[in-house]
């Protein structure tokens, strides 16, 4: 399938229970991805939400993806998994998973790491963060033109990094493939109104003529 459109990406949420019903109504609103993602949760937690995810997903068929544990994501059959710098090395997570699995890089403002991680054999490539992020406030900040000087790889490009559907656009236009959101969906007054403003910045967007 194709990456392009809304990668969400879910909030430490403790409640299993909850985090199924706030994510259900998302899936079937258009998101393109799912990420598991909870830096609070034990590994017994970690297991018990991504498999009801996993699950979830399936339903509705949106492929899911493990924030940075391969080996949950090889433990519960999930269609992939995305590492950052401090992670299992992509050429090892792609022994694990499989010449198929999804295996998403965190390049932060970095083409050299993009270009390594395009090398060794990552799905898409994620930059960012674009704006001030409330889920890494300190994290370091990319510019729309390294999504542009990134087609080089070819490679799907993910954006992240404090986007909302007001900013969006000059991001999906430098580049964008995939705006990846947590707090921007998760924490709005209407989550699946929020996933469709984020699809339109897609189709009203006209992308440079010397993108891929």
């Amino acid at each position: 399938m194709p990456l392009r459109g809304l990668y969400l990406i879910t909030p430490d949420e403790t409640d299993t229970r909850r985090l199924l019903a706030r994510t259900a109504p998302l899936l079937t609103a258009g998101v393109a991805l799912l990420q598991y993602r909870n830096k609070t949760a034990d590994a017994a937690l970690r297991q018990t939400q991504a498999t009801a995810l996993l699950a979830l997903c399936r339903q509705h068929g949106v492929p899911l993806l493990i924030n940075d544990d391969v080996a949950l994501a090889a433990a519960i059959g999930a269609d992939g998994a995305h590492v950052g710098e401090q992670d299992v090395a992509l050429t090892r997570a792609r022994q694990l998973l499989g010449p198929h699995a999804i295996l998403g890089a965190s390049c932060y403002d970095d083409l050299d790491r993009a270009a390594r991680a395009a090398a060794a054999g990552a799905s898409y490539l994620a930059f960012g963060a674009f704006h001030p992020s409330p889920t890494k406030p300190n994290t370091r900040r990319a510019r729309p033109a390294l999504l542009h000087e990134a087609a080089r790889f070819g490679l799907p490009r993910v954006a992240i990094g404090g986007i909302t559907p007001d900013n969006a656009g000059p991001i999906v236009v430098a580049g964008a493939d995939m705006i990846a959101v947590i707090s921007g969906v998760f924490d709005a007054p209407d989550p699946v109104a929020a996933v469709h403003d984020y699809l339109a910045c897609f189709a009203g967007a006209t992308r440079d003529k010397t993108q891929p």
